[in-house]
């Protein structure tokens, strides 16, 4: 069985701005008023020092004649954080515009705030005024303003506080020897591109239950919300021990990203608690040239290519974890290959453990193995009490005890609550009820514990 691999198409966006002709004679109303599509055009939060997305909003006349518009003015004048684009020309003053009978106009408007040295959200407030034959009207404007510590590729190390979020361009690396801890509840948001780079050194996330570490893009208006691929990801190159508990990790690209094993092979480089991966472009977990990685808890899901991908071996060991497709998601979401590019160079898998996990998705198959195996390489694969959806039941002896859905089946699948909500809860008759076995993880994700035997995947349903 082969990995695919997928394009990715981007999509452009375009405008046109009406054009009055200049030819004809017009004839402007005595009287009227302008109408708006808003009275209060309102920006989410956005970073100090950080321009906001361009919002709009629309300028009718609907009206059986033209109207004259005598003046448009944004009244913060210079000093004002927000910017105007009218008519398509920018500005924060505008005179004598025209807009035909029953017509409109595009207004756009965009915001850049100073620090204001504040930890807690600052709203920023002013208006657009529109005077037409000597009436006033006015189009509200306000913002949310928040304040953060900015990474702009620095040196990370000691302690990241909760207390402002951190934004990072271009890339933030903890270097050689470091060690950077980030506090319960912090925010960390990577602008387009940017990367947490963890080089020979070691990263402490100490989320923990309802006040998780959260990694995410740095634009926070709502349109972005479920935007995969606004940054790169966390990245390890052979890092020293490293442990990820209660994240959040979202609309990246590769949202935890490891090379190689590190300085101390009788460890793992990186461990991942009770952590939610998703809604990445590429993958969830991506262990590259033997790396290698501890999960407990974790639910993994609608990422663009896979939940986990392995390539030239690893190690790893999995224990209640959810790899899931579902999304826009077309592979797999386990992809495991003991090379590269040429076979010749197989790798090891010194250890491949998944236990008590649950592999399910959109397609019919969702673990797919590329593995060769040399008079120089070995495979240490052991999955077991695993739910897998595949097109057939794989008779390798390193699956044990594994429950298996065949061809989508409708009637033998995990029953979760609501994929599209990211729910994966599930209902009393699921095949995923009781069918684990034994370990030390005592809790499940949400912090319930686990009954004996427990549940396959990262909840426990009691």
């Amino acid at each position: 069985m082969r990995l695919t691999s997928i394009l990715i198409c981007c999509v452009g966006l375009s405008f046109y701005l009406l054009t009055i002709p200049g030819c004809t004679k017009e004839t402007f109303t005595t009287s009227g008023n302008l109408d708006f599509s808003l009275d209060t055009l309102v920006f989410d939060t956005v970073f100090t020092t950080i321009g906001s997305t361009t919002q709009q909003f629309k300028i009718y006349n609907n009206n059986n004649k033209s109207i004259l518009i005598d003046e448009v003015e944004l009244m913060g004048g210079q000093d004002s954080p927000f910017r105007l684009n009218f008519d398509g020309i920018s500005g924060i003053n505008h005179q004598d515009i025209s807009i035909l009978e029953n017509d409109s106009l595009f207004m756009f408007v965009e915001v850049t705030l100073d620090v204001n040295n504040q930890n807690a959200p600052l709203v920023i407030e002013d208006s657009i005024r529109f005077r037409t034959n000597g009436l006033d009207q006015y189009v509200n404007l306000a913002v949310w303003g928040q304040d953060a510590y900015f990474h702009y590729q620095d040196l990370a190390q000691g302690v990241w506080t909760s207390d402002k979020p951190h934004v990072i361009y271009g890339y933030s690396l903890v270097d050689s020897a470091e060690t950077l801890t980030i506090d319960a509840g912090t925010q960390v948001h990577l602008h387009k591109n940017a990367v947490l780079y963890v080089y020979k050194s070691s990263l402490f996330v100490n989320g923990f239950l309802d006040n998780e570490v959260v990694f995410q893009g740095d634009r926070l208006e709502a349109l972005y919300d479920d935007v995969p691929g606004q940054y790169y990801g966390i990245y390890f190159n052979q890092a020293e021990p490293s442990v990820i508990d209660y994240a959040v990790i979202k609309n990246g690209t590769s949202g935890i990203h490891v090379f190689n094993e590190g300085n101390n092979p009788g460890t793992y480089a990186v461990t991942v608690k009770n952590t939610k991966i998703f809604n990445h472009s590429s993958y969830g977990l991506f262990l590259f040239d033997q790396a290698s990685l501890k999960g407990e808890n974790l639910l993994i899901y609608k990422n663009g290519f896979h939940a986990l991908l392995v390539l030239k071996g690893a190690k790893f060991n999995f224990n209640h974890c959810n790899f899931l497709g579902y999304g826009a998601a077309q592979s797999p979401a386990i992809g495991i290959r003991n090379y590269f590019d040429d076979p010749s160079l197989a790798s090891n898998i010194d250890e491949g453990k998944i236990y008590n996990s649950v592999l399910s998705g959109n397609i019919e198959s969702e673990i797919v193995l590329d593995t060769i195996l040399t008079p120089t390489t070995f495979l240490n694969l052991d999955i077991q009490n695993c739910f897998i959806q595949a097109n057939e039941v794989y008779t390798e002896p390193f699956f044990l005890n594994c429950l298996w859905r065949v061809g989508l089946d409708e009637f033998y699948k995990p029953r979760f609550n609501d994929v599209g909500l990211g729910d994966f809860g599930f209902s009393n008759d699921s095949p995923l009820q009781g069918s684990g076995f034994g370990s030390s993880i005592l809790t499940d994700i949400l912090g319930n514990f686990r009954n004996n035997p427990p549940d396959i995947g990262a909840i426990e349903e009691n």
